[in-house]
C-alpha cells in the first residue's frame, strides 16, 4: 500500500515495514515534503541496514517534473548517500552534464536539489541483496527495485541512464522494454578506471543530453 502525497519540492521512498526482508523488498511506502518545508530532502533511510542478513538499499530522489532517472546498481558498504565514494566520478561528470560548477562541493543535500532542479531523479535497481565489500561482482541473491511503480509517479520521463552494466541487465530484467530510452551508461564507479573522466562526461552527455533538454 503506498500513502498520497501532497505537492512537495521532492519525494523520497522507504522499503515497506512489512515487507522488508520479505519476498517483496523493493516496495516502498511513499514519504513527501511540503514545498513549504525549510529542510531539503535527504535519502529517508539508512545505507545497507542488515534485515534477516540482506542489505537495504537508499531511497529514490525524485518529483513529478523528473525527465531523466538514473538507476545505480546498490550503494557501498556503510553509504548513507548516493554516490559517495570520494573517487566516484557521478558527482564530477553531473556537474559538466548540467552545467552546476562546483555541484561536488556542496552539502548532500543541496546536490538532490540541483539534481531534481535539472529533471534528474535517482534510485537503484537492486533493492537488497548480500554482499561482502562494495563491488558489484560480490553481489549476491539481489532482490529487485520496485521500477515499474516508481515509473508510474514519473509522468514527464523520458529515459532511463543505467549506471554500469549491473544497473542496465537488472533494469531490463526489471521492465523488459519500458516504452522509451533504457541507456546503458560507463560506470562513474572507481573500480571502472579504464575510461577516463573526460570520456565518460562525453558518453554521458551524449546518451542524456538530449533528454534533458
Amino acid at each position: 500500500p503506498v500513502m498520497r502525497a501532497t505537492r512537495s519540492v521532492a519525494t523520497g521512498l522507504l522499503p515497506s515495514a512489512d515487507t522488508c526482508g520479505a519476498s517483496n523488498p523493493g516496495s516502498f511506502a511513499l514519504l513527501s515534503m511540503s514545498a513549504s518545508s525549510p529542510r531539503p530532502l535527504v535519502a529517508a533511510n539508512p545505507a545497507n541496514p542488515d534485515v534477516g542478513g540482506r542489505l537495504l538499499g537508499l531511497a529514490p530522489v525524485f518529483d513529478a517534473g523528473v525527465r531523466v532517472l538514473v538507476l545505480g546498481s546498490f550503494p557501498g558498504v556503510a553509504s548513507t548517500q548516493y554516490y559517495a565514494h570520494p573517487r566516484n566520478a557521478f558527482w564530477p561528470v553531473m556537474t559538466e552534464l548540467l552545467g552546476e560548477a562546483g555541484l561536488p562541493a556542496r552539502p548532500y543535500a543541496l546536490r538532490l536539489q540541483a539534481l531534481l532542479a535539472h529533471g534528474v531523479g535517482l534510485w537503484d535497481a537492486v533493492a537488497s541483496c548480500v554482499r561482502v565489500g562494495s563491488l558489484d561482482a560480490a553481489i549476491e541473491s539481489a532482490a529487485p527495485s520496485d521500477l515499474s511503480d516508481l515509473l508510474l509517479r514519473l509522468p514527464g520521463l523520458r529515459a532511463i541512464g543505467c549506471n554500469g552494466a549491473l544497473a542496465f541487465r537488472e533494469a531490463r530484467a526489471i521492465l523488459g522494454e519500458p516504452g522509451l530510452p533504457l541507456l546503458k551508461l560507463p560506470s562513474t564507479s572507481p573500480a571502472h578506471a579504464g575510461l577516463g573522466l573526460a570520456d565518460k562526461i562525453s558518453a554521458w552527455r551524449a546518451a542524456l543530453g538530449p533528454h534533458l533538454g
